[in-house]
């Protein structure tokens, strides 16, 4: 097919939709969050990146959602035998992609060179592109304090709730080199199933992310990450509810009013359409639930009928 699609996203939800669209067509470019960065014991780990980059190049450990299959953890064991902390836990395999992506970092290359060269090393046909080669950290405000994103994602099992958000450096953010082009050139631009929050917006706040989305003459589409008033994975639900949003499929349209063309909603969520296209959308009701390669496949397929 030579429909050319751009997909914003970040987490499990967006790897697995950007694995339908390549199993579906050519002209596939992820453009992924970046704020869940993070150092550990020394190296860059990029999870977003590596979720999408791993899932599209089927190694994905699919019962968990992230790192590799037929995974070992030596590594980690000595490290926690020689005092360190390993509550971040990193396999063997996936260490290698950090310990490559640190070594080209220092060496001078910027992100989006570092991403490309790996998932080209593993057979990625689809383009992967960092949102911004400059650092940009979430940051997350708790009852108990401010938190780095993993020390809340992973440590704490994002068990805290969530009053305040806050993007350190995104202000002085650049986006990468082809992002912009990206967005503007698709026929089609998709806001995957990600937490609107912790995964979509700190690609939107990039300076230049959000208007190129508002002034692209792609068809702009929004999967709802919410099924039922419930998040298929991760905190979802949760960070709307804390953060003052209705937990629903509506919940999520309100956000993306004015910025995308058409929500899609699981058929769950029919009775939520008519409100939905009040603000202004239209609606797409379909099996949101990507069971699989296939399931995501035919998610993907139905998004490209949009185009």
């Amino acid at each position: 097919m030579n429909t050319s699609v751009t997909l914003l996203a970040g987490g499990v939800g967006g790897a697995r939709l950007a694995h339908g669209f390549a199993r579906a067509l050519d002209a596939l470019t992820c453009v992924v969050n970046v704020g869940d960065d993070t150092e550990r014991h020394g190296l860059h780990v990029s999870p977003d990146l590596d979720t999408v980059m791993y899932t599209l190049a089927e190694m994905n450990d699919e019962e968990r959602g992230w790192g590799l299959t037929g995974e070992s953890y030596a590594t980690l064991t000595q490290l926690e035998r020689l005092g360190e902390d390993t509550w971040f836990t990193l396999g063997d395999k996936d260490l290698a992609t950090h310990v490559v992506r640190t070594a080209r970092l220092r060496s001078g290359e910027p992100l989006s060179a570092v991403t490309a060269g790996l998932a080209g090393a593993l057979a990625v046909t689809a383009r992967l592109l960092p949102v911004t080669d400059d650092p940009v950290r979430t940051r997350i405000t708790t009852p108990s304090g401010e938190l780095e994103f993993q020390e809340y994602f992973v440590r704490r099992q994002h068990a805290d709730a969530v009053l305040d958000l806050a993007f350190d450096g995104i202000e002085d953010a650049r986006p990468a080199p082809g992002v912009l082009d990206a967005v503007t050139g698709a026929d089609l631009l998709v806001v995957a199933p990600s937490n609107p929050f912790l995964s979509v917006e700190p690609v939107l706040g990039v300076p230049g992310v959000r208007e190129a989305v508002r002034s692209t003459a792609a068809r702009r589409v929004a999967v709802s990450p919410i099924v039922g008033g419930r998040a298929l994975k991760g905190p979802a639900a949760q960070v709307l509810e804390s953060l003052g949003h209705d937990v629903s499929a509506l919940g999520v349209a309100r956000l993306y009013a004015g910025l995308v063309d058409v929500m899609v909603i699981d058929a769950a969520d029919e009775a939520l359409a008519e409100p939905v296209r009040d603000l202004g959308l239209e609606v797409l009701v379909t099996d949101t639930i990507m069971g699989g390669p296939d399931g995501r496949e035919r998610l993907a397929r139905e998004l490209l009928a949009l185009a």
